[in-house]
């Protein structure tokens, strides 16, 4: 296997690592941000996507380094693996905590799939890149004693011609010497456009990745601001508008109450006034002359009211008991209610 097929199985490795982590922490998101919503006090509702992102950005730190330390072959520590763990079992909590607790298995074991392939994706891309650098450390010391047996061969080449020849191995070493000098520059110049190919794909892979990431987070805060916008709309025109209704149904009721209290003391006035008219009238006595008309007719009213015999009401007003008679009749259909009282008492 050459070095362009080591490059490619890399790359394909180091692309499906990083869609597995994306996918993982997309669907962590969206599954994770639930359930810390319905744990957080709704005041800080928007801080609730921000813990399974912090987990996850350890997710993809583990994951990055990872790769480098394998990569250049070193290792390490306890702590990376520690840290790589504890993203992954903390990854698994999260995604699962909201079906265990609701006590439902299914949803336990179809929110563990992606956690649990971020874990073993980890570990095993780990597996392959330090197998990989093994590999490409094996074939290229096979390759240097390949060239030092080839390197021992010319040079035991060039001793055996030189006793046969001597001018001839020194031109022979010669060309030799010149041809490997040529080979290392072609070698050295192979490896470092190697290597600065490399260096480019992975530093466009980390800025397409990078522009991903900022894309995502700017569309997902955009959304979170719009969303909390219109809630806030929502709620001020609910609470002006119950405001408005409990200001209006205020003023009715209080205008309302003040046009019964004025109708109460306009009836009570009215009440009053013809008692102290009534009373006046038959306070007067018996008339000496025949009164006026409207006044003959207050009389009778009032006697009528107070419950007086048509006779005595003839004396107060000074006209015949006939008219009067006429006169307590017409009360008497216009006002049934107060007759039926005046002949109870």
């Amino acid at each position: 296997m050459n070095a362009v097929q080591i490059r490619s199985a890399e790359q394909a490795l180091s692309f499906g690592t990083w869609l597995i982590v994306c996918g993982a922490m997309l669907y962590s998101v969206l599954t994770v941000t639930p359930l810390m919503r319905a744990h957080t006090p709704d005041a800080w509702d928007w801080t609730a996507p921000i813990l399974p992102i912090v987990v996850d950005a350890a997710v993809v730190i583990v994951v990055r380094l990872d790769s480098v330390l394998a990569r250049l072959g070193g290792e390490g520590g306890r702590w990376p693996v520690v840290l790589r763990w504890m993203t992954g079992i903390m990854t698994l909590a999260l995604n699962t905590a909201d079906s265990a607790l609701k006590k439902d298995l299914v949803g336990v074991a179809v929110h563990s799939v992606a956690p649990l392939l971020l874990i073993v994706t980890a570990e095993t891309g780990l597996a392959y890149r330090r197998a990989i650098t093994a590999a490409v450390t094996a074939l290229e010391e096979r390759e240097r004693a390949e060239r030092r047996r080839r390197e021992q061969e010319a040079r035991q080449r060039a001793e055996e011609a030189e006793e046969a020849a001597r001018q001839r191995a020194d031109e022979e070493a010669r060309r030799i010497r010149e041809q490997r000098e040529f080979d290392a520059k072609l070698a050295r110049e192979h490896r470092e456009h190697e290597a600065a190919l490399a260096r480019e794909q992975a530093e466009r892979e980390e800025r397409k990745e990078q522009a991903e990431r900022e894309r995502i987070a700017s569309a997902e805060r955009a959304e979170r601001e719009a969303r909390e916008r219109d809630e806030h709309e929502r709620e001020q025109q609910r609470l002006m508008r119950e405001r408005r209704e409990r200001e209006a149904a205020q003023r009715a009721e209080h205008e309302r109450r003040e046009a019964i209290e004025k109708e109460a003391r306009e009836q009570r006035e009215r009440v009053q006034r013809a008692e102290r008219e009534r009373a006046a009238l038959l306070a007067a006595g018996p008339a000496q002359k025949q009164q006026e008309k409207d006044l003959a007719l207050r009389t009778v009213a009032a006697a009528f009211a107070a419950g007086l015999p048509v006779r005595q009401a003839a004396e107060l007003c000074g006209w015949s008991t006939g008219w009067v008679t006429g006169r307590y009749q017409e009360l008497r259909d216009t006002h049934p209610a107060q007759a039926l009282e005046g002949a109870s008492r």
